[in-house]
């Protein structure tokens, strides 16, 4: 397997620290709002790539952060009358909510800023003492940024393009523009923790170093994230945590590319700004799932609303596949098994979708082969081909359209469900009975339940809509 790796710019294989496991850390959201489909790429892009290792058999430990105090929280907050504790879990228990509408798993482990003040201190408590960070009156801490050699080495500028875009807010006290905060001195209405340098609250940067050390160790296989955080966010990360420890931070860095929305950059000054909770409301979740992954994840993508209805249409072709195959396997004679020129089809595909999947993690291309195999299956389908036939076809689609998170159960209440069938049933027998009105009769009432019926050579199926 080879990913393309942002510290050095270049392909390489994918050799673990340890023989058959994974490390990877992953930065999370900021829990002050609904998470928009910028963030979605990034949450659902490295949710598919921890699935692919433990699909390819690897132990993988995965970390993503929780944000859970910074300004912004802090500002809706105060306007809102709540604390910003309140603020943060409102808006954890809706990010879950979203996250498994998009089929997103739980990280092994979420952690939050504000749990781990104690581990925050005593990184930043080590940088002063070995003079790579230094307080100030009025009980900011700050990194020596040029304390650190390789400054700019995830980004590859030099130190002096970096300063000539570094400013001093006014109410910063530092020593160099280049310097970043570790630790904030308490303001009046902000949250804030006993420290050495006073009562204050941790620099952004800061949580994720002490974080990746606590659960994962000084060093780390991957660091994942959003395009937008290269710099100065995971470049000082490294700073801040090679300093701290004198090791490597993190082996591989992979970042996701921007989204733009009908090709202009997302911003809510343009009111192009879509949460995924709108965008779901509309089309689903499993359409934006489908778009995310239809792109290599290091490229732009553009989104519009032919491009997320077309989204909407390719999976809903994989979601019908999965009910046909389903329903088929039900009624379907037993017969001959697949035979040996079907069966090297069908692996054809799925190594072509490995294949592309171990070059770089490249979604576009194994979607393509998905496809392919959901052409063979329905063929096969068509064709009335065996039941033993069809479920070992089916296997190699449900193995990939499983990975992918595509083919979601639809959760049905088992009453409702009997309901359903028994007036199936029913309206077959009426049919039988040539009591076509009755027949239709059934038919009306079930649509007016949400229930589509589709007869067919093998009996009639059907989903709610």
């Amino acid at each position: 397997m080879q990913i393309y790796n942002d510290l050095t710019r270049q392909k390489e294989d994918f050799i673990p620290l340890e023989p058959g496991k994974a490390k990877i850390y992953a930065c999370g959201p900021t829990v002050y709002n609904y998470f928009h489909i910028g963030n979605a790429r990034c949450f659902v892009i490295f949710d598919m790539f921890r699935r692919y290792l433990e699909y390819r058999g690897y132990d993988v430990t995965f970390v993503q952060n929780f944000t859970d105090v910074d300004d912004k929280m802090i500002k809706k907050a105060n306007e809102e009358g709540v604390t910003v504790a309140d603020i943060a879990e409102r808006y954890i228990k809706e990010y879950y909510t979203d996250a498994e509408g998009l089929g997103i798993r739980k990280a092994t482990v979420h952690p939050r800023a504000t749990e781990n003040i104690g581990q925050i201190i005593g990184l930043v408590s080590k940088l002063v003492k070995t003079g790579h960070a230094y307080a100030v009156e009025n009980g900011d801490v700050y990194f020596r940024t040029r304390s650190f050699d390789h400054y700019g080495c995830l980004s590859h500028m030099p130190i002096e393009d970096l300063e000539s875009g570094a400013r001093i807010a006014v109410d910063e006290i530092k020593e160099d523009p280049l310097d970043f905060a570790l630790w904030k001195g308490a303001k009046p209405g902000e949250p804030s923790w006993p420290s050495p340098w006073g009562q204050g609250r941790p620099g952004w940067h800061i949580e994720c170093s002490a974080m990746v050390k606590r659960y994962l160790g000084d060093t780390i296989d991957i660091h994942c994230g959003g395009v937008d955080l290269t710099f100065p966010h995971h470049e000082n990360e490294i700073a801040q945590s090679e300093a701290a420890t004198g090791k490597k931070f993190a082996n591989y860095w992979m970042h996701n590319g921007f989204i733009n929305v009908d090709n202009q950059k997302m911003s809510k000054s343009l009111n192009n700004f879509f949460t995924v909770r709108d965008v779901a409301e509309k089309y689903g979740y499993p359409a934006i799932r489908y778009f995310l992954l239809s792109s290599h994840y290091r490229k732009p993508i553009n989104y519009s609303v032919d491009i997320i209805e077309a989204s909407k249409n390719a999976v809903e072709r994989i979601q019908n596949c999965a009910d046909n195959l389903a329903f088929y396997l039900r009624n379907a004679k037993d017969g001959e098994e697949l035979s040996s020129e079907k069966r090297a089809v069908f692996e054809g595909y799925k190594n072509a979708f490995i294949e592309k999947m171990d070059d770089d993690f490249n979604t576009a291309d194994a979607v393509t082969a998905l496809f392919e195999i959901v052409r063979e299956l329905n063929s096969l389908i068509a064709d009335g081909a065996s039941k033993q036939a069809v479920k070992e076809a089916g296997d190699v689609f449900l193995e990939l359209g499983n990975l992918m998170g595509f083919i979601g159960e639809i959760k049905v209440d088992k009453e409702l469900s009997d309901r359903i069938e028994a007036m199936i049933e029913e309206r077959a027998k009426a049919k039988k009975e040539k009591n076509y009105a009755r027949a239709d009769e059934i038919r009306n009432e079930l649509t007016s339940m949400g229930v589509t019926l589709m007869d067919t050579p093998l009996g009639t199926k059907w989903k709610i809509e």
